[in-house]
């Protein structure tokens, strides 16, 4: 996984350290940041290694740190595209925490891995879904111009039990940098 930098953003791999743990733990148990994307907020810091271990390490996600002070303040991950069989496609996936919201940070972070995605994976499509009431995250995806595709109906179950509908954008190689 390569490291990525941008302006004022360092994109790297996740580790078990006590610094990366406590950075996931102090923004995701954050009841205003991980409902908004289908999870529950975490409980311990516990549970963000093991969310550390199991998914972020396994997968392509990077921790997204200020390039100034090396904070962690959010995730941004690519993974395979469930809805699109024997095409090279990933889905994109992030979480900011909320005093990081505002800012442009997760603009400059998902510019970047879209970069990523299609220079170094050379993927034909990239997609990206919300829930229509996460409309912070409907404008990043906007602005990065993604085409709204429709609407899933009950296309996510979320960590209470109940399904919900997802926003499903898309961007094709051919509509990249335009």
């Amino acid at each position: 996984m390569k490291r990525i930098e941008t302006e004022r953003l360092v994109l790297d791999k996740w580790t078990t350290s006590e610094e990366d743990i406590r950075g996931l733990y102090e923004y995701a148990k954050d009841p205003e940041v991980g409902p908004n994307a289908g999870w529950k907020p975490h409980e311990s810091e516990e549970e963000s290694r093991e969310i550390i271990e199991e998914l972020f390490i396994p997968h392509q996600v990077w921790a997204i740190r200020e390039k100034e002070s090396g904070k962690i303040i959010g995730s941004i991950g690519l993974e395979p595209d469930r809805r699109r069989e024997n095409v090279n496609s990933c889905e994109m996936g992030y979480s900011l925490a909320k005093e990081s919201w505002g800012r442009g940070y997760m603009t400059e972070a998902a510019r970047a891995v879209i970069d990523y995605a299609f220079e170094e994976l050379d993927l034909v499509v990239l997609a990206i879904c919300t829930g229509p009431e996460n409309k912070r995250s409907q404008r990043v995806i906007e602005k990065c111009g993604f085409k709204f595709e429709g609407i899933q109906r009950k296309g996510y179950h979320i960590y209470d039990g109940t399904d919900r509908d997802n926003l499903v954008y898309s961007m094709l190689r051919e509509e990249w940098g335009n």
